[in-house]
């Protein structure tokens, strides 16, 4: 029964849950791009000759009007995972449906088989660095009550908006930055310790981290500005941050 109901609510999740935005994307294949190993390097640009990490990262996003059955009745919840609060995780699994963390296992088996087509290959890379980005986004581990925040109104900035339109793209585009000023400015912040700290490939754990930021970040008050972004802007550049690493970490693991 849990599952079912679960189910219910990714549907209609998976309507609008277009985690972090073109720039917030972007910027997170952006900066895995920058720590690839070698060998990572040239896998992937072998297998995507003519696309860079950050063009990647937005395809599941692009394609979502494509009429393809896939598209349009199997991949939409693919993009998060619903994690009731005193919950993990490891408590409810992935529904039937699927979810973030089944369909990153789905398409890192395609992307390491020898059985696999190089077409099934490029999308699963797209994917895999698609999803880590997701998974990094709070409102992306909803609770399962508002859709990830998307029921949850709030004015930001004088503008009618809701909680998970403001930290998938407003948040970011408030500062008036391009993807690659983005990755710019976070890059340099991001050290050797930062790297060896974040450099886990479990989903688990960037999940659980998302879940204890997803509940700090619901405003009391509808209208929010300024305090709100003070507050929560430096969050939401540090889940980029350690989601670019992650996407590195991970795709070196593929291609050690």
């Amino acid at each position: 029964m849990y599952k079912f109901i679960v189910g219910l609510l990714m549907a209609s999740f998976s309507i609008n849950a277009l985690a972090w935005g073109q720039i917030g994307h972007r910027v997170t294949g952006a900066i895995a791009q920058q720590h690839l190993t070698p060998q990572a390097q040239a896998a992937i640009s072998a297998l995507l000759p003519t696309e860079d990490l950050a063009e990647a990262s937005t395809y599941p996003d692009e394609m979502r009007s494509s009429p393809d059955e896939f598209w349009q009745k199997k991949a939409g919840p693919f993009h998060y995972v619903t994690i009731p609060e005193g919950q993990t995780y490891a408590d409810v699994g992935a529904p039937e449906q699927g979810d973030g963390v089944s369909a990153l296992k789905m398409f890192t088996a395609n992307l390491k088989s020898s059985q696999t087509s190089k077409e099934e290959k490029q999308l699963a890379l797209r994917f895999i660095v698609h999803i880590i980005g997701d998974l990094h986004q709070p409102l992306h581990a909803g609770n399962g009550t508002d859709r990830g925040g998307n029921d949850f109104k709030v004015n930001f900035f004088w503008q009618d908006s809701n909680l998970h339109r403001v930290w998938d793209s407003e948040l970011l585009e408030q500062r008036k930055l391009s993807y690659t000023e983005w990755t710019a400015k976070l890059n340099r912040k991001i050290n050797a310790q930062n790297i060896n700290d974040w450099s886990t490939t479990d989903p688990q754990v960037w999940i659980a981290e998302s879940i204890k930021i997803r509940d700090e970040i619901y405003p009391k008050e509808e209208e929010i500005s300024w305090d709100y972004l003070y507050n929560h802007l430096p969050q939401a550049n540090q889940r980029l941050k350690m989601a670019g690493i992650r996407i590195a970490a991970y795709l070196n693991e593929i291609y050690k």
